[in-house]
């Protein structure tokens, strides 16, 4: 499980959250500037709050009483940026593989996996610009899991897709989490994705839970 509550002043409100994420998919729902890529920031590290704490499986990942903080690094957390963050230069290959430690027999096993699970196998050849937006989601979704999070966080992952796309790569999304069996938290700001794809929804305004609102 993973507990989330922490505080952190913005420039135009102050961030206050509390939640908790099983083993399945929570989305962060609301509209652009309402907190919720500061909250996946605050989960990988990259972004220290100003209060609270963030508990993942009893390990204690940021507590501000006690002046806790993990560094990004050792937190096991896979962050899938919305830009999808690749890498130009290298090829599909070189970009999941990027990051990893260890290049071993059940790292190998696992990128086969996933060439297999998201069929990219064909592509691993080819550089980013080579790659239509549907394949750099995917691409970037198995750099993500190629590291074997503990946790993963997904921000807009689907939002620069056409509709056609959009919608299969949300049943794989979905078929992902299933075998993984980890927590995802995804930020969205369409409605129809929130409801498919989130087991549980924190709807966020102004940096705020507000009751449940549909757009």
């Amino acid at each position: 499980m993973l507990k989330v509550d922490i505080k952190k002043e913005l420039a135009d409100f102050t961030l206050e959250v509390c939640f908790t994420v099983e083993r399945n998919v929570l989305v962060l729902f609301g509209p652009s500037g309402s907190g919720k890529t500061t909250i996946l920031r605050s989960i990988a590290g990259l972004l220290r709050p100003d209060g609270g704490s963030i508990v993942h499986d009893g390990r204690v990942l940021y507590a501000a009483e006690s002046g806790v903080f993990v560094p990004p690094r050792e937190r096991h957390v896979g962050y899938m940026f919305q830009e999808f963050a690749l890498f130009p230069h290298m090829n599909v290959r070189r970009n999941i593989w990027y990051g990893v430690k260890k290049h071993n027999q059940d790292a190998t096993r696992m990128y086969e996996r996933l060439l297999e699970l998201l069929k990219i196998g064909t592509l691993a050849d080819r550089y980013v610009g080579q790659l239509s937006g549907g394949e750099k989601q995917r691409v970037a979704l198995a750099r993500a899991l190629m590291a074997e999070p503990a946790i993963l966080l997904l921000d807009e992952p689907l939002s620069s897709l056409d509709v056609a796309t959009r919608l299969e790569l949300r049943a794989e999304l979905k078929s992902l989490q299933e075998l993984w069996d980890i927590p995802f938290v995804l930020v969205t700001h369409d409605p129809d994705e929130a409801k498919i794809l989130g087991h549980n929804i924190v709807f966020l305004d102004k940096g705020r839970q507000v009751a449940p609102q549909w757009t």
